[in-house]
């Protein structure tokens, strides 16, 4: 199970600039955590990991907008190449990440799993994400996503 210095140690790998966040675990949940913390939606990523429905196991985490909606049932689809696609369940989340929904954080996940990044993301100046606990929050420039060799930058990831 990742923590907050697993993620600090990744993140100082990269050579990105960041700021780690603490915030009450009450107020994780991104819409708690934007209100109570002053925040816009419109920063705030959440890290979302989808299953597939059929067949074998396929896992991708993806992140979007907080005001944004994950395009499960075409873009992600595709991506996965598989014909049913779902929201993970926070139990299925947890065994795969090791972190609980409102901390998960796309800095420390297995090295298999695909990441995908909404490319509105991308024009920001920074985002706010999981810091791999319900108590911490990363405050990161985008240009993150360019130094982790699973993260893939998708059009119309969310809509």
């Amino acid at each position: 199970m990742p923590d907050e210095n697993d993620v600090v140690r990744v993140l100082n790998a990269t050579g990105v600039p960041y700021e780690m966040v603490e915030c009450d675990p009450e107020f994780a949940d991104t819409a708690a955590f934007c209100e109570r913390y002053g925040y816009p939606p419109e920063q705030s990523g959440n890290t979302i990991v989808v299953a597939s429905k059929r067949g074998e196991k396929k896992y991708a985490a993806c992140i979007a907008l907080a005001h944004t909606r994950l395009d499960v049932n075409h873009t992600v689809r595709e991506l996965m190449e598989v014909k049913r696609l779902s929201f993970a369940s926070a139990e299925e989340t947890a065994a795969l990440t090791g972190m609980m929904i409102g901390g998960v954080t796309p800095f420390c996940l297995p090295e298999d799993l695909s990441v995908y990044v909404d490319s509105r993301i991308m024009s920001l100046d920074y985002v706010i994400l999981g810091g791999g606990s319900r108590s911490a929050k990363v405050k990161v420039h985008p240009d993150v996503f360019g130094k982790m060799p699973t993260a893939q930058v998708v059009d119309g990831l969310a809509v």
